[in-house]
């Protein structure tokens, strides 16, 4: 039977099942189970987490309780801020959430408070400790890893598809590519390629070239003195930093002082020659966010890197 004589339901029959698959298709790259295609129709999904763990959501979830400021953030960016009842101590942007009830943090996360809350969904850390003892009182908690650009792209996607506006997911991710390429284009040539040793808060711990922070680093045309293989976020030795010889010492302003006055530091050149990017409180925190902020984050560094192109003053 050619494809001009088959009958009308068929043709239906045909296209329906076609974008069954293709819905499919789309929602496992979110996270969705293949099985949960069809359930998408009627408002139900299956997600699966970063732990593996998967969940059956009835419908977009009104109360919301988010244990991480990124994830805090990419929530109120998707547009649902007005669904947060409760956040980690941590949380302070936007300043709209100043109002909402403070949760504690990873490892001490106030479990009866939230419980009272009455959360349909919690967004909590793959590293948090109180996981456990929240899905045991019956709650439904996604734990989400945030290490690299391809967790924060992940976590909007199936975050905005969790709160029923997936297209808001894609769009967000969109947007962050414009703003890290436009940022790449402002460093100057004449630091591309030095190496930066950015630093997690007062140390020991540094930004690897793994890390989101290393890959946004990577998009400028930079270098890091932590190789791939020692993961995203390393104990360092400060010795190891000496042997290292970084072009660039970035980090928190408020603590880089007691960085510069570390045994053998002031041998490095990045300190001699004050090739530093200190960043105060508020611009630091969201530069260590992995959220929908990463462009913005690109844009200060672009800024430091830029100040750093230009000759001393005499």
């Amino acid at each position: 039977m050619t494809p001009r004589t088959i009958p009308r339901s068929g043709r239906f029959a045909g296209l329906a099942s076609a974008l069954t698959l293709t819905l499919a298709a789309v929602l496992a790259s979110f996270g969705l189970a293949p099985e949960a295609a069809a359930q998408v129709i009627t408002q139900a999904l299956t997600v699966r987490d970063d732990r593996g763990t998967e969940h059956r959501i009835d419908k977009p979830p009104q109360r919301i309780v988010s244990l991480l400021p990124s994830l805090t953030e990419t929530a109120w960016v998707l547009g649902v801020g007005r669904r947060l009842v409760g956040v980690d101590r941590y949380s302070n942007w936007p300043a709209d959430i100043a109002h909402l009830p403070r949760l504690g943090g990873m490892d001490d996360a106030q479990i009866e408070t939230i419980a009272t809350l009455k959360p349909d969904v919690i967004l909590a850390s793959t590293s948090s400790r109180a996981v456990d003892r929240l899905e045991a009182l019956g709650l439904t908690v996604l734990r989400l890893k945030s290490e690299t650009h391809a967790d924060v792209r992940r976590t909007l996607n199936l975050v905005a598809l969790l709160l029923g506006t997936p297209d808001e997911g894609p769009r967000a991710w969109a947007r962050l590519e414009r703003e890290i390429a436009a940022a790449a284009a402002r460093v100057p040539a004449s630091v591309r390629g030095q190496r930066v040793y950015f630093e997690i808060g007062g140390g020991p711990y540094a930004a690897g070239t793994s890390s989101f922070i290393g890959e946004t680093l990577s998009l400028l045309g930079m270098g890091n003195i932590v190789p791939p293989h020692m993961g995203p976020f390393p104990k360092l030795n400060p010795e190891y930093v000496v042997r290292a010889k970084p072009d660039i010492l970035m980090g928190v302003q408020r603590e880089q002082a007691g960085v510069l006055a570390r045994p053998g530091w002031g041998t490095l050149s990045a300190v001699r020659e004050q090739r530093l990017c200190g960043f105060a409180t508020p611009q630091y925190e969201m530069l260590i966010r992995p959220g929908p902020r990463l462009g913005e984050a690109a844009g200060l560094l672009a800024d430091c890197l830029t100040r750093l192109a230009q000759p001393a003053p005499r």
